[in-house]
């Protein structure tokens, strides 16, 4: 927890005497704007520039859980996929194990950069180093606190989505140009975790409370068909796998990056949705109550 700590402090820490000059000060308000928002939410990319300024020297920070996905992909989908052949992808198709559990990382890399920037990070800002207390001494309120810091996490996340789409057409496990759409799909995937997962830590009272994050999230990662075909699962325990946020991610990009274009896709999409602006205004309202009474 102590590396994760001094991440926080990272990510917090006041952005330097230099960070608002010239040319690099206009680049970086630029990427801000290019972060997708809701309509109206112009002063919450305050919040994204703030951020992008902090990690302009902590590269290896921001895209530090990158490489856990990747890790899996190759140990698993490569090392052991060449002991399992090729699996159902559902529709009738086969595909080597690879193909078939790369866009499950996929959708983890987005999960995965959304969640721990939104919780991890937040927190310390919230708790420790009181950010936001400074923040609504300008024009900013809270719910632009949280429309900022969501867009951050999702933004992060699809950093991380982006870079391990590289590394799969690197590795030849891309199979249709509709995968092109798993990066848009990324950015939805990021909405929903970083909503929820921001709306969580406002209940936070400690870093153990952190325990029950892992408690949550580690097991959605292991059982939402991220490794083996829903089918494979016991009948029993197929509703449950379909009511997880993760396999919803997981069905979509997988549709995505085989090529596999239904119209079942678009409950996916729905779910992702609903989930995001559920959490972004549970978000919103919570840091009203904490920042404002």
């Amino acid at each position: 927890m102590s590396g994760t700590r001094a991440t926080e402090a990272a990510a917090s820490a006041p952005a330097g005497p230099g960070s608002g000059s010239g040319g690099r000060h206009r680049l970086l308000a630029a990427l801000a704007r290019a972060v997708p928002m809701p309509a109206g939410a112009g002063m919450a990319r305050m919040l994204v520039e703030r951020n992008l300024r902090v990690y302009r020297r902590g590269w290896l920070l921001l895209i530090s859980g990158f490489f856990e996905p990747v890790f899996y992909l190759f140990s698993l989908g490569v090392g052991l996929g060449a002991l399992v052949g090729e699996v159902d992808a559902g529709g009738g198709r086969s595909v080597p194990y690879a193909v078939f559990v790369a866009p499950a990382m996929l959708a983890t890399s987005a999960m995965n950069g959304a969640v721990f920037d939104s919780t991890l990070n937040v927190f310390f800002k919230l708790k420790y180093a009181r950010l936001y207390d400074s923040v609504l001494s300008t024009p900013l309120g809270p719910r632009d606190v949280a429309v900022g810091e969501i867009a951050w996490a999702q933004t992060r996340g699809a950093i991380y989505a982006a870079m391990f789409m590289l590394v799969m057409a690197a590795a030849g496990l891309l199979r249709s140009w509709w995968a092109l759409l798993a990066l848009p799909a990324a950015l939805l995937v990021g909405l929903a975790f970083a909503a929820v997962g921001m709306a969580a830590t406002t209940w936070m009272r400690s870093w153990q409370d952190f325990d029950l994050l892992q408690l949550v999230v580690l097991p959605m990662f292991l059982f939402s068909a991220t490794f083996f075909p829903l089918s494979t699962y016991p009948p029993s325990l197929q509703p449950v796998v379909r009511a997880l946020p993760l396999y919803h991610a997981v069905e979509l990009i997988r549709g995505l990056c085989l090529g596999a274009i239904d119209v079942g896709m678009l409950g996916h999409v729905g779910y992702l949705l609903v989930m995001g602006l559920v959490g972004l205004a549970v978000a919103a309202r919570r840091l009203e109550r904490l920042l404002l009474s």
